[in-house]
């Protein structure tokens, strides 16, 4: 046999072979990422924002119908990430430990949305992992409060803070005629979700010279929803759907970002959730 003739052909063949080698999110031939980032407000009220939506439990048959259907929506979507709002990792990682605890039937009930359905979802559809990717951040809102005092706006102030009660008050009283979905869907609507960010935005007034407290919140708001954003970011592959449950005020900013990102397609939520 001529070794000679058949080792340099095989070389030849192997350097003039077209290998297949998946490039960078968003290069030519790179399959998108696809995000859906669903708002949500907190199911078991654990009374961590300023205004909080009041629901019944979500435990009770009725509710557990509600959610059942949720879920059944949510699935059409097919993820295969989910992303939760939580800090709760497996160390060095960014998967959740309290997922883990679940599917071992080793974790508590619980109501929280994070739960009921990030966890419950990733469950039906045999998900190994959920990633939990919130971000411990600062929110200096009394420098704001003080300046505001100091310069004759706090009654200003006083009304945007009314402004939010009265949203998350009507969100309440939705929930005592409506199912959840329903009310997600209204939270998820962008006229919501840009009513939601506009808080932050407008608190950039509060402030003159060099004496900026509302730019120094906003910028603490900012960071905080960054950090959450690059660790979603750092768990995307090219071809993966991604399922982003957060509370509704991060939604805007998380959509942004995520936006931003080469390869990456937003994918409205409302479009798997039912309106009636």
């Amino acid at each position: 046999m001529n070794w000679f003739g058949f080792v340099s052909g095989a070389i030849l063949a192997i350097l003039t072979m077209k290998v297949a080698v998946a490039g960078p999110p968003g290069a030519p031939g790179v399959a998108p990422i696809e995000v859906v980032v669903l708002g949500t407000f907190h199911f078991d009220n654990p009374g961590l924002d300023y205004a909080s939506v009041q629901v019944d439990d979500v435990l009770a048959p009725t509710r557990q119908a509600q959610i059942g259907d949720l879920l059944d929506h949510l699935a059409r979507y097919v993820p295969t990430k989910i992303v939760v709002e939580s800090q709760k990792r497996v160390p060095g990682t960014n998967y959740s430990a309290n997922y883990r605890r679940f599917l071992a039937g080793t974790a508590p009930p619980n109501r929280s949305e994070v739960t009921q359905l990030g966890y419950r979802l990733a469950q039906r559809l045999r998900h190994d992992e959920v990633y939990a990717t919130d971000f411990d951040g600062e929110f200096p809102f009394e420098p704001v409060m003080d300046w505001a005092k100091q310069s004759g706006r706090e009654g200003q102030i006083e009304a945007m803070l009314a402004n939010t009660r009265e949203r998350a008050a009507a969100l309440s009283a939705e929930l005592k005629t409506h199912s959840l979905e329903q009310v997600l869907r209204l939270l998820n609507s962008r006229d919501h979700l840009r009513a939601d960010h506009g808080f932050y935005t407008a608190l950039l007034g509060f402030g003159a010279g060099d004496e900026q407290p509302g730019a120094r919140l906003v910028a603490a708001w900012y960071a905080r929803n960054l950090g959450i954003c690059a660790r979603i970011v750092q768990v995307a592959q090219p071809g993966d759907r991604l399922l982003v449950i957060y509370g509704a005020g991060h939604a805007w900013l998380l959509r942004q970002c995520l936006a931003e990102q080469p390869g990456v397609r937003i994918l409205e939520a409302d479009a798997f959730l039912r309106a009636n």
